[in-house]
């Protein structure tokens, strides 16, 4: 999905959750964009048929009723949606797993009744997690991480419970039957190294960002491991 989009579905979102007019300001501030780009998209919207009243200096308000327009997805992509925001749920942060389940909410939103109706009734389940353990506090920062391609300050505990400060690279994780795995170039090793995300002790991200880019380092990683390659 594009930024652009991204926005435009932020915005529906801040528009549907009030009842009464809020000022363009208001709005600006709660995304933030600038007044500019939030009376672009307020047209972009528009022109796609919501059914947004108000004008600069009044204030705007979604009058109800107004969907995206209708998706088209086989059964088959409807039950490979809902099993992944089903497994997201079971196996991922609450942040992520609150991500999922809006997602899922706005596709059904988008479809016509009887899809609406296999999304919301699959038979598909995912089992909890086992053993259930409360997900790490850090894991929304990891994701950040990786997806910002920040530097990560991490403290954390090898298998022995020798514990050693790190600053890593993060590119990757992978959420591996109940723990999830991290892919990452550690500086003190001058190496890829893969990191049990449940021995991580701490995580702080600096917002200093690391000198290559992220798609680089999937490359060399596989060249060197063998990992994800054909994936």
């Amino acid at each position: 999905m594009t930024q652009r989009a991204t926005r435009l579905l932020r915005l529906l979102d801040a528009l549907r959750g009030r009842r009464r007019p809020v000022a363009g300001a208001q709005l600006a501030a709660d995304l933030g964009v600038s007044l500019r780009t939030l009376y672009r998209d307020i047209a972009s919207l528009r022109g796609q048929g919501a059914d947004i009243l108000g004008d600069p200096g009044v204030g705007y308000v979604l009058r109800p009723g107004f969907l995206l327009p209708e998706l088209n997805f086989s059964e088959d992509e409807l039950e490979a949606l809902t099993l992944g925001a089903r497994w997201v749920a079971s196996q991922a942060d609450p942040e992520l797993a609150q991500a999922a389940q809006r997602a899922i909410t706005r596709i059904g939103a988008s479809l016509p009744a009887p899809l609406r109706l296999a999304l919301e009734t699959s038979g598909l389940l995912v089992p909890a997690a086992t053993p259930a353990q409360p997900a790490a506090p850090w894991l929304p920062v990891l994701r950040r991480g990786i997806r910002l391609e920040h530097v990560l300050h991490m403290d954390y505990a090898d298998a022995g419970g020798v514990a050693s400060q790190r600053r890593i690279w993060p590119f990757a994780m992978a959420f591996l039957g109940g723990f999830g795995m991290i892919a990452a170039w550690c500086e003190l090793r001058g190496d890829f190294r893969h990191f049990r995300a449940d021995r991580v002790l701490a995580l702080r991200d600096d917002s200093e960002r690391y000198p290559t880019r992220r798609h680089l380092l999937i490359r060399r990683w596989r060249a060197a491991t063998g990992h994800g390659v054909g994936s």
